[in-house]
């Protein structure tokens, strides 16, 4: 039998000692970072709405359906996560087509949102105040389409068998991505009437 060399040793001992996985602890410090480069935009628009020139506009309702969404697709996702607990496979691919159909539904209503903005008169170039919900909204939805793929990839694992009581690593991961890319949704998309 091969023993384990001293490296390894100390590699096993460096995850293990402060009781959190190291994939779980390199999504912590990635959603550090995204908290902080949204708090900077918004903290942008702050001070940039201080300076004048910020136009008032009338946001498009399909906006607040992107909140339902992210709400529902949320809920579906912690059933799943229940689920997967539970050993009930059947349902836990079946929450977990829901949360990314939900996530692709989100993703539309951006889309028919900017096209909505388009219709009047709020482009990308133009009034700060539209500049910067495009930017901010933009932003935000390419990282909903990482938290599809990441979806996508855990769903795949559930229907290889390895979601389950014993293995809830992967959909952990997914769970609090998930979560927090929809809460901070609300906390963008509540900024963006604010300062609109």
């Amino acid at each position: 039998m091969a023993t384990m060399t001293p490296s390894r040793k100390a590699l096993r001992q460096d995850t293990t000692q402060f009781g959190m996985h190291p994939r779980k602890f390199t999504l912590w410090i990635f959603l550090v970072t995204v908290t902080m480069l949204f708090a900077g935009m918004t903290s942008a628009m702050v001070v940039r709405r201080a300076d004048g020139n910020w136009a008032w506009f009338q946001v498009p309702s399909v906006f607040y359906v992107s909140c339902g969404l992210a709400l529902l697709s949320s809920a579906a996702l912690i059933y799943a996560q229940r689920c997967a607990r539970a050993n009930d496979i059947t349902p836990l691919r079946i929450s977990l087509w829901v949360t990314a159909l939900l996530g692709c539904a989100f993703l539309a209503s951006q889309y028919f949102g900017f096209v909505a903005l388009s219709k009047i008169g709020v482009m990308l170039v133009g009034n700060p105040s539209g500049s910067f919900f495009y930017v901010v909204a933009g932003m935000h939805a390419l990282h909903v389409i990482g938290g599809i793929i990441a979806i996508f990839a855990t769903l795949v694992q559930a229907y290889r068998y390895r979601v389950h009581s014993r293995s809830m690593l992967g959909i952990g991961l997914t769970s609090t991505y998930w979560h927090f890319v929809g809460g901070l949704w609300i906390y963008l998309f509540a900024i963006l009437i604010l300062l609109r």
